[in-house]
């Protein structure tokens, strides 16, 4: 159902929003575990190190594509903290549109850039082969994966974080069905995999937008919403662009630490693929914990609640807290029997490389929790290139990290390298945040009682009073309970201002929710 976070305790708000949204990650990562797993046990441990060693270079393409989708959707919960219907509209059909071109060229480069690739980074020969198999599957079905994805932010920015967890848990049983019949019914190998995973993410994407078309009239755009989004298309692109290339920026760093991975020998990256996908499990609720608060700093923020954004992050840092515990625990009593899954008879060595890693990083969540956290809120408020510039932070501690302490301390100085970047971009976004969060409330109570921005639809009404009724277009309108968003038959509206409040009220369709001078120079941090 969609759902409003400009009211209510922030600390149940971030928890109950943030729960489907984990266990969605969670099954997300089991489309890459299951590969794992299954490739591991029917293929041996080097097809194994192959799905394993294109870790670092999935991270690069889907990071990107993945922080453009959440990005885009920013701007739809803005707008829907901001009660503004046409902007919701506009935005989605503007971030449908971006999607669509995105695919394109990210499809291109990456298929034409993969085994280039796997060569800067020493891939033993023995393993790339595989490596690439994999990697062709997934680049050529990116779309797929865009196509979820962009659905999945939208719906989760108008509050929905449910429904997407629904359709992954029933497309991660079909992509374990997919990747037997790929893999020993059709001898197809560890590209199999690949398309086992390209196919799930397909209909996983598809029952999303059956769903959202069918219950939910305010995400049904046609083609007058995509006249007139070049400004909103900009807005998503300043948002989006940022946190791929945060994504990218931290995908070089995991680059240069898979290189330094693969002089260690095949044991040690067939036995480190393993632990990732552990680690990568155990973290997910961090991850799940700044998607949640994106969200919840995106529609507070358009509302103009920014003592919420701060009550928000205080709520965060205690959830990040307890979590980032369970994890560590997690790692603790059960990394041994996590490895035998991959590997069924795991040797000695095998077992010191993962345990080794796994625990360096579990004793570090904490930290992790700190930058998903901080970092998502300062893009919910648009801040994106603060966030950069900490990506940039993370990246060179990471390189620090790997050329130094590899060479001081060997396979344990590999393992630091991404709590010593974790730290790094942790320190600034701290400050970063408290310093933003700081000068717009100050700015904000220097503001005339009139020009304050309580709402930038320019609503009278609080959001509180918005959200629980539906919305609608004049005091005299007749709504339907059923579908709140749409208009009545009866209703005239003139097609170029379709969201207009009032008499008084004048929107601008390509800026809805931009209500003044004083505002916009608050929304773009200067």
């Amino acid at each position: 159902m969609v759902k409003s976070l400009t009211y209510g305790k922030p600390f149940k708000l971030l928890l109950a929003f943030m729960m489907p949204i984990l266990i969605g990650n969670i099954f997300q990562q089991l489309y890459s575990m299951v590969d794992a797993i299954i490739v591991g046990r029917t293929l041996g441990e080097l097809a194994l190190g192959g799905v394993g060693a294109t870790s670092p270079i999935t991270f690069l393409i889907f990071g990107f594509a993945q922080g453009l989708t959440a990005g885009f959707a920013i701007i739809t919960s803005q707008y829907f903290g901001a009660g503004d219907e046409n902007g919701v509209r506009k935005s989605v059909a503007a971030a449908l549109l971006l999607s669509v071109i995105a695919t394109v060229v990210i499809t291109l480069i990456s298929a034409f850039c993969a085994m280039p690739l796997l060569r800067l980074m020493n891939t033993p020969e023995s393993i790339i082969q595989d490596s690439y198999d994999y990697l062709i599957a997934l680049f050529l079905g990116l779309g797929a994966t865009v196509f979820y994805n962009i659905l999945a932010s939208i719906l989760r920015a108008v509050g929905d974080s449910r429904t997407p967890l629904i359709f992954l848990i029933i497309t991660s049983f079909l992509n374990i069905g997919l990747d037997f019949l790929f893999i020993l019914a059709f001898n197809m190998g560890v590209g199999g995999a690949g398309w086992a995973t390209v196919v799930s993410q397909l209909v996983s994407g598809a029952a999303c937008l059956v769903y959202m078309l069918k219950k939910y009239p305010v995400l049904r755009i046609g083609l007058r919403d995509f006249r007139g989004t070049g400004r909103i298309c900009g807005k998503e692109l300043m948002v989006g662009l940022p946190m791929a290339f945060q994504f990218s920026i931290t995908a070089i760093g995991v680059m240069a630490q898979q290189t330094a991975l693969n002089g260690f020998g095949d044991v040690a990256v067939s036995a480190c693929s393993a632990a990732f996908k552990v680690d990568n499990l155990a973290n997910q609720a961090l991850a799940a914990l700044g998607t949640a608060a994106a969200t919840f700093a995106g529609q507070n923020y358009g509302a103009g609640k920014l003592d919420r954004i701060k009550k928000g992050v205080n709520a965060g840092l205690v959830i990040g807290a307890v979590f980032s515990v369970l994890g560590l625990g997690i790692i603790l009593l059960l990394n041994v029997p996590l490895l035998k899954l991959f590997i069924p008879s795991p040797t000695e060595e095998m077992i010191y490389y993962s345990r080794t890693y796994l625990i360096y990083q579990a004793a570090c969540y904490f930290l992790l929790s700190t930058v998903f956290l901080y970092r998502n809120v300062l893009q919910g408020m648009g801040c994106s290139m603060l966030t950069v510039i900490a990506g940039v932070t993370e990246v060179a501690m990471r390189f620090i990290a790997v050329f130094l302490l590899v060479d001081l301390m060997g396979y344990t100085g590999l393992c630091l390298s991404n709590p010593v970047a974790w730290l790094g971009a942790t320190a600034y976004l701290m400050v970063a945040y408290y310093i933003v969060i700081a000068r717009r409330l100050k700015r904000t109570s220097l503001l005339p009682a009139a020009a304050a921005p309580s709402s930038l639809s320019g609503q009278t009404a609080t959001m509180e009073e918005t959200l629980k009724k539906p919305f609608k277009q004049s005091e005299n309108e007749e709504v339907n309970p059923e579908k709140p968003f749409e208009q009545s038959e009866n209703i005239e509206t003139n097609p170029e201002k379709p969201f207009e409040q009032s008499d008084n009220a004048e929107a601008n369709p390509e800026e809805p929710f931009e209500q003044s001078d004083e505002f916009q120079r608050l929304s773009s941090g200067r």
